[in-house]
């Protein structure tokens, strides 16, 4: 149904097809970077889900 070569595009051909060449790359750089700042307030988040 879809022509995969023309019409699909995920993960790095997608963003650096939005953004330019390099997007993707940069993505997952900044969601690291917030991911380990934010690790505390995550973790703290999801202790209310923890039912060991």
């Amino acid at each position: 149904m879809l022509d995969l070569e023309n019409e699909l595009k995920v993960a790095h051909e997608f963003w650096d097809f939005l953004g330019g060449e390099g997007t993707y790359n940069d993505l997952l750089d900044i969601f690291e970077r917030v991911g380990i700042e934010l690790r505390p307030e995550i973790d703290e988040y999801f202790t209310k889900f923890n039912h060991k």
